[in-house]
């Protein structure tokens, strides 16, 4: 499993025109999922991301996590990241799960993060995506299984 995590002080998800998905402050987390992830990676991933100290404190240091601020999550399901680009112009997109084994372990994943008291905003699974954002800092990280 492979995270994008983007601390954002806004972000939205639109398709066809339509918001679908909207947060004013916490992490824009682009999801993907590959062949041999399972319910461990999904637990794992949603335990890491709701705890990592990225928000600042009074200080002014990376001391605060989702939880302790608050925040909320925009989560999109992102195949392409695992699009393999070493050979030719062409990703090679194999080593995504198909449809059928990502979208309940990307559904899992948003509720584990949900049971974590955590507000979780989507996307719609396999459809095309407008995903705007304002990236804070910018702070962008990979967290993977």
């Amino acid at each position: 499993m492979r995270v994008v995590v983007q601390r954002a002080k806004d972000a939205a998800v639109t398709v066809e025109g339509e918001t679908v998905g909207k947060i004013d402050h916490g992490l824009v987390l682009l999801v993907g999922i590959t062949h041999d992830d399972d319910e461990q990676d999904v637990a794992f991933v949603a335990d890491k991301v709701a705890n990592l100290r990225i928000f600042e404190d009074e200080a002014g240091k990376m001391n605060l996590s989702l939880l302790d601020v608050g925040g909320a999550v925009l989560s999109v399901s992102q195949f392409t990241l695992y699009g393999d680009c070493r050979k030719g112009r062409r990703p090679n997109f194999m080593n995504a799960a198909r449809p059928e084994q990502a979208e309940p372990l990307y559904e899992a994943f948003n509720e584990k993060l949900r049971e974590k008291g955590i507000e979780v905003q989507t996307g719609v699974f396999g459809a095309m995506m407008q995903v705007s954002l304002v990236n804070d800092g910018p702070v962008t990280l990979i967290v993977e299984s």
